[in-house]
């Protein structure tokens, strides 16, 4: 079985300079390739920078950001990894490119998983001879921040190939899911274009602004949504009788709400009319600003979440 000590990232854009921090996090060698000159200096650059916030959280207590090389080729940088996470651009022929040119010079039992949130599973194993020891992995955004990676295979994946890679995610920290079926978007992008879709609508309808829909969002649903997914909530909220019960009262309220629900899309005036409250209700932070928030934010979440949990009162009232 390969060793999953020496991985490799090909694609050093932020998806793969997030998973380069998090496997240097985890005590693992890394070989990164990048067909752009700069890759280096931008990857270290972001390793350093996410060095702190991964501390924040445990996460590199293992871990040794020295552990990282560069490779001129993808095929270089595969050889002797045993885990491969996969970053290209998300265009077919790049990814069959990529494939076809690492193929060659990985090891028999190593696993490459692809980080393709727009691609399926069936379109990219086209590039390959034999796509046993490939899978999807996609993570959400920033990798060595957010735990989960949704997993696949399906009927040209080897036995075992999903449950050695869930483990590895396991240890580097992640939380992973199953994708069943193939559909566009996989799980967790379906379900957020789906909210977006809805808040797009809100806004344009005049039903309130950018900024107060992101609020009702975070402030509301988002916090319990951190904790426990939407269907445990809604069981919850019914008390004794549990999900049946819920059902049963609000049966007539979220099929009058789904049919009332909007239908928009995405185009320039949209873009446009969006990208105007986005910069009214943030007065215009920069991207960075805004990404910095969100990285203290997500590690103080998380940092609650995962704590000791203090023990029940003894006492009520």
């Amino acid at each position: 079985m390969a060793d999953t000590s020496h991985t490799a990232v090909l694609g050093a854009g932020t998806i793969g300079a997030s998973w380069t921090a998090l496997f240097l996090a985890s005590g693992r060698w890394v070989t990164v390739f990048d067909p752009d000159p700069g890759a280096e200096d931008v990857v270290r650059a972001y390793v350093d920078q996410a060095w702190e916030t991964m501390s924040q959280l445990g996460l590199t207590e293992r871990g040794n950001p020295d552990r990282l090389t560069f490779a001129s080729s993808a095929a270089a940088a595969v050889e002797g990894a045993g885990f491969v996470q996969e970053n290209v651009p998300e265009r077919l022929p790049i990814k069959h490119a990529t494939f076809a040119e690492i193929e060659p010079a990985l090891a028999a039992d190593a696993i490459v998983a692809s980080s393709a949130s727009g691609l399926t599973l069936g379109q990219m194993q086209g590039g390959w001879s034999n796509p046993g020891q490939f899978i999807l992995g996609h993570p959400f955004n920033p990798p060595h921040l957010i735990p989960l990676v949704e997993v696949m295979g399906n009927d040209r994946t080897n036995p075992g190939v999903v449950p050695r890679a869930e483990a590895f995610y396991k240890d580097i920290g992640k939380v992973t899911i199953r994708v069943n079926k193939e559909v566009p978007g996989h799980v967790a992008n379906r379900l957020q274009a789906a909210v977006w879709r809805e808040a797009i609508h809100l806004v344009l309808s005049g039903v309130a602004s950018v900024g107060d829909v992101d609020k009702a969002m975070s402030a509301g649903p988002g916090l319990r949504w951190a904790v426990m997914g939407p269907t445990t909530l809604f069981s919850l909220g019914a008390g004794a009788g549990g999900l049946p019960a819920f059902c049963d009262h609000f049966t007539d309220t979220f099929n009058g709400w789904w049919d009332d629900l909007g239908t928009p899309r995405l185009t320039p005036e949209v873009s446009a009319t969006l990208a105007a409250g986005l910069a009214e209700a943030t007065a215009e932070a920069s991207v960075a600003d805004l990404a910095a928030e969100r990285d203290r934010k997500i590690v103080r979440l998380q940092q609650a979440l995962n704590g000791p949990t203090d023990p029940p009162s003894s006492e009520e009232g």
